[in-house]
């Protein structure tokens, strides 16, 4: 019995650490992530209207629910405490589903659905891995 509880705590454990990795490496760099948590009430009604948007893909979707549902979480899966990860563990989820949904869906349903400013616009498309669109005159 006790074999088996420390067993799934170890395998608990070392998800949680990949876990941790993961955000560490795709965290976006330089200011980006600091513009990026700045962004979030934006980016939280971004994945809003995504999920709802019925011309993306069924998976598109689910994936930004479950989005949703993390950044819903009442506890945090990265404590606070652990530097730079804990405070930003939720504008990096947010990045690494950013961009899968545009490789799905394409950069038109983020514009589409982008409820923020332009700069604010040219931020996530940095985030997303796309290039930021041309000033208009």
């Amino acid at each position: 019995m006790w074999q088996t509880l420390i067993g799934i705590a170890t395998g608990l454990l070392l998800c949680w650490l990949l876990l941790l990795a993961t955000l560490a490496i795709a965290r976006p760099k330089g200011n980006l992530l600091t513009e990026a948590v700045r962004l979030l009430p934006d980016l939280l009604r971004l994945i809003s209207r995504l999920a709802r948007d019925r011309e993306l893909p069924r998976r598109t979707r689910w994936l930004l629910w479950i989005l949703a549902g993390y950044l819903a979480l009442p506890i945090d899966l990265v404590p606070d405490f652990i530097p730079v990860l804990g405070y930003a563990d939720d504008a990096i989820a947010v990045a690494l589903v950013l961009r899968a949904v545009i490789r799905r869906a394409g950069p038109q349903a983020l514009t589409r659905h982008w409820p923020g400013t332009d700069d604010g616009l040219n931020v996530v498309r940095r985030l997303a891995g796309l290039p930021t669109a041309s000033p208009q005159k």
